[in-house]
């Protein structure tokens, strides 16, 4: 059976998203995962992305969550239209790391129909699927994932990664 995900197309433009409210424990948080993870501790879904700046070209790292099914890999912003979220989008490419393993990745922002679809097929059914993903996604902000993928999808930037070229 065919699902709408497999029909998902070159992003379309939309209204962009909604800047959401960033959680004072966000930064602390992501000092910690960001020293466990350069130590090689794995961390569940979690790595670190690192993209070029888009005003500096200086590179710029932050742990997310990377939503892994059926071979195919996607990021998401709990937060809106964060900095990570507006440096992945101008230069479309990074470095995923997990560890000292380091791997090049394109980026595809996933846009109207096909950011509802990702919500609805993907990152619904995955955070249902373990009571600690329904908890993170409590903390985080995305009971609307659940409760209105639809608008969850002009409220949380989603990105499909692709492997990217390695730089020489």
């Amino acid at each position: 059976m065919e699902s709408n995900l497999d029909r998902i197309a070159e992003p379309r433009p939309t209204a962009p998203s909604r800047n959401a409210r960033v959680p004072a424990f966000v930064g602390a948080f992501n000092s910690i995962v960001t020293k466990l993870a350069r130590a090689g501790i794995p961390l569940g879904p979690n790595a670190l992305l690192t993209v070029r700046g888009r005003k500096t070209g200086e590179p710029r790292t932050t742990p997310v969550a990377v939503v892994t099914i059926g071979g195919r890999r996607w990021v998401q912003s709990p937060f809106g239209d964060v900095n990570w979220v507006r440096n992945l989008r101008a230069v479309g490419e990074g470095t995923l790391s997990h560890g000292k393993r380091q791997e090049p990745i394109q980026a595809v922002e996933l846009k109207g129909d096909e950011a509802v679809t990702f919500y609805e097929e993907v990152l619904a059914p995955y955070i249902r699927g373990q009571a600690l993903r329904r908890l993170m996604a409590g903390v985080l902000g995305l009971a609307d994932v659940l409760e209105d993928p639809a608008g969850a999808a002009t409220r949380h930037p989603v990105f499909e990664l692709k492997p990217g070229r390695a730089s020489s």
